[in-house]
């Protein structure tokens, strides 16, 4: 997934290129580490790493590129480094969708990282696609989908919003309800095939 089709504007602070390639390595440090029942000792965070801030770690089988894992935060009260080292370990063995990640297999998955910026409750028709991540809630049900997801899909907005309302449990028009919220979040996606080009 290339960063820039995704919206970086919204991000206050979006992690350089040196920062992104310091947490993909973290990510699969932590995941290398954990596997090997080693404790990893997190570098001090500078920087953007340092900032609290939500952020989803999605693993992919190298060979297809079919989803072996997704685990986030939509927002931390931890640094960004930290944040991604737990929701790297969380994605490799806690996905319920997925058996844990084997030792064997971590070469053959590769990491993407989606930094997240502050959500913004939004009208439906105020949802773009490829620039906003989605929060769909009703009371104790919520959903969320991260702006890359309709892109790789090629879903139109509706599509985008009836999807995210399907994860939280709810009908798929839900979105159309008036109790029924709705929060954007824009995001800063990067992935280790981009951090090798």
């Amino acid at each position: 997934m290339s960063a820039a089709r995704v919206d970086e504007q919204r991000l206050t602070h979006a992690p350089s290129a040196e920062e992104q390639a310091t947490l993909l390595r973290l990510a699969r440090e932590s995941i290398a580490s954990h596997l090997a029942r080693t404790r990893l000792i997190l570098p001090a965070a500078t920087g953007a790493l340092a900032e609290p801030r939500g952020a989803f770690v999605t693993l992919r089988r190298r060979q297809d590129g079919e989803l072996r894992g997704c685990i986030g935060n939509l927002v931390s009260d931890r640094p960004l480094a930290e944040t991604v080292s737990r929701m790297a370990v969380a994605a490799a063995t806690e996905d319920p969708r997925f058996p844990p990640l084997r030792p064997e297999e971590l070469p053959e998955v590769t990491i993407e990282i989606s930094v997240l910026g502050p959500m913004e409750k939004v009208r439906p028709e105020d949802v773009e696609v490829g620039r906003h991540g989605l929060l769909v809630s009703d009371g104790r049900r919520r959903g969320v989908l991260l702006p890359q997801v309709p892109l790789e899909h090629g879903w139109d907005r509706e599509t985008f919003l009836a999807h995210t309302c399907w994860k939280a449990g709810l009908p798929e028009d839900a979105w159309r309800r008036p109790e029924v919220e709705i929060l954007a979040f824009t995001a800063c996606v990067f992935a280790e095939a981009e951090a090798q080009d």
